[in-house]
């Protein structure tokens, strides 16, 4: 079991602030699964606008924050390039059964757990969801996928 902090986090990933949305991984175990979090805060840009009278953390947010984790296990599962200096970049391709139980909102910290079904010709299937409180508040399938990009 490791775990992996911002520093670690941001060397793996492309995101940056405000699209960076994985604070931590608390645990993975390469192969099988990961779980991380993210914290939510008043003070992140969408909320001027994702509703100013009742702010809630934007439900494609958390699907993203989610495709983040992925990444984070496969890079964790596989030897995928770096993306610094490499022209591979893990993308989001697919998304099926995505729900939304309940919303997250500023204070909370959104747990982000991700579970590989299969890989199949480089496309990556996970099981993903996010908890609020131990409660599961979103919950999607989703599909990545390393491509080659041009720089």
């Amino acid at each position: 079991m490791d775990t992996m902090d911002i520093q670690k986090i941001m060397q793996l990933l492309p995101h940056r602030y405000p699209f960076l949305l994985v604070d931590r991984v608390t645990e993975v175990i390469p192969g099988k699964e990961l779980t991380g979090y993210k914290n939510i805060s008043i003070n992140e840009p969408f909320f001027q606008g994702h509703f100013p009278i009742k702010p809630i953390f934007p439900g494609v947010l958390i699907i993203e924050a989610l495709a983040q984790a992925t990444g984070l296990l496969a890079f964790a599962t596989e030897s995928i390039k770096s993306t610094e200096d490499s022209t591979s970049l893990f993308y989001l391709v697919g998304v099926d059964s995505a729900r939304f139980k309940q919303p997250a909102v500023p204070g909370d910290q959104l747990i982000l757990h991700a579970e590989i079904d299969k890989v199949k010709r480089g496309v990556w299937k996970f099981v993903a969801e996010a908890s609020v409180d131990g409660k599961v508040i979103a919950k999607a399938d989703l599909m990545c996928a390393v491509r080659d990009v041009d720089l």
